[in-house]
């Protein structure tokens, strides 16, 4: 895992992110435990506060379960459920670009070559 502190991310969510990604993607399969929370703080040297924050966020999200005494442990994924939560996440968060496209006087053309733009940036 690799953490960037010019990141605009937070380093908790950069955790979550990294986390949720293998999760999604199959690289960490239900019940596999993560590594310990102090074990990961002392890995990537921040504090254990910011990797619990990192642990509660995909908690939340039902990702994974606190095992008591045991550390975290992955769920069980229903993907079609997963790929449902997260493209509700997609929309709503192009719904909030539109919106700030159109405060800033935006064309929909603009918008969308902002957009090209942003994934050409991503494949690279």
């Amino acid at each position: 895992m690799i953490i960037s502190q010019s990141s605009k991310d937070p380093i908790y969510r950069q955790i979550s992110d990294s986390f949720r990604s293998d999760i999604l993607e199959g690289r960490l399969k239900g019940g596999e435990y993560l590594p310990s929370i102090r074990g990961l703080a002392k890995e990537l040297r921040i504090s254990v506060i910011t990797t619990m924050k990192a642990y509660e966020e995909l908690e939340s999200e039902g990702l994974i379960t606190a095992v008591q005494g045991k550390g975290y442990v992955v769920n069980e994924q229903n993907t079609d459920m997963l790929r449902e939560q997260h493209l509700r996440k997609v929309e709503d968060a192009l719904t909030e670009a539109i919106s700030s496209a159109r405060i800033a006087g935006m064309s929909d053309k603009e918008l969308m070559e902002t957009l090209k733009i942003l994934l050409s940036i991503r494949e690279n």
